[in-house]
């Protein structure tokens, strides 16, 4: 789930057959219309698949209480209060229904895919997520919360976080903050598509929209790697995806970043794309279901392997 979309897969336990769909949230401040949206998607997904769902997992960025409910969620801050895990268990009635962060569902996808087992993931989105993976697990570990990359400090008088704070690596470089700058900038609304064509074109107000959005991640991964020193950091998230040029942005800031004696860590996009916390949660869900536990490789929908 995000802020601004829900992505969502169905898959058999052997890995030959597979389904895609997704959501684009409406315009709402309504959990309940929200989640009625959400159901409509889900229940034609698994009527075209034609076969109970067994195991469920859902990446998820909101915070939950220990009874499932959301606390707080920026992305859809009117899900306050949602009882989340118990609507899913009504929702996939029958199933095991498995949630975590999607920030660490992401980086251990990333880090499977990349078959490395010390990693650092940033992914650009609505928000900015991800997570570090050290010795093939998530930082900070189980049943001491999630690693919050996306509000990690890179400027102290800095733009203000839906979090409350200001100055958040969430709040400079996410795709909301990298097109307000934008139309700053060039003095006029931008869109996706517009900061999209501008920057591949070279206009100016595009270019440097990214590029302070480019540093301040960069920033954010350099301070990562001094704490964890990993072998490699991935930039994904639907955001980044469709901005080819931001990742070797990230990777010049990342050296120029480097200190004597600390030579830079690659910076590579992440092999998934916007996917990344799709794939974890696919992931999640296997680990408790019955049956074989391939991978199933990549392909259009519903192609067979």
């Amino acid at each position: 789930m995000g802020g601004t979309k829900v992505a969502l897969r169905v898959e058999d336990g052997g890995g030959t057959r597979w389904l895609e769909s997704d959501l684009r949230w409406q315009t709402s401040s309504d959990s309940a219309r929200d989640w009625k949206q959400l159901t409509c998607s889900v229940e034609s997904l698994c009527s075209a698949w034609g076969e109970p769902i067994r195991s469920v997992g859902v990446a998820m960025p909101a915070t939950l209480d220990g009874g499932g409910r959301v606390s707080v969620w920026p992305g859809r801050p009117h899900w306050a209060g949602l009882g989340l895990r118990d609507a899913l268990a009504e929702l996939f009635p029958g199933a095991g229904v498995r949630i975590a962060d999607d920030g660490d569902l992401a980086a251990l996808a990333e880090a499977e895919r990349a078959g490395c087992r010390n990693l650092v993931y940033l992914g650009v989105g609505t928000g900015i997520g991800g997570g570090v993976v050290v010795d093939g697990r998530p930082l900070p570990g189980a049943g001491r919360g999630s690693c919050e990359v996306g509000h990690i400090v890179v400027e102290r008088e800095g733009a203000r976080c839906d979090c409350g704070r200001n100055g958040c690596v969430q709040a400079l470089s996410s795709g909301p903050a990298t097109l307000r700058r934008a139309a700053r900038i060039r003095g006029g609304p931008v869109d996706y598509e517009a900061l999209r064509d501008g920057y591949a074109s070279g206009a100016a107000w595009a270019v440097a929209a990214v590029a302070e959005s480019g540093a301040a991640l960069a920033a954010a991964a350099v301070s990562l790697c001094e704490l964890t020193r990993p072998e490699l950091v991935l930039i994904g998230g639907g955001f980044a995806a469709g901005l080819p040029q931001l990742v070797p942005a990230v990777a010049a800031h990342t050296r120029a970043l480097a200190r004597p004696g600390s030579p830079p860590v690659p910076v590579r996009p992440a092999a998934l794309g916007g996917l990344s916390s799709l794939y974890g949660a696919v992931s999640l869900a296997r680990s408790a279901a019955p049956g074989p536990q391939e991978r199933p490789q990549q392909q259009r929908i519903g192609e067979e392997t």
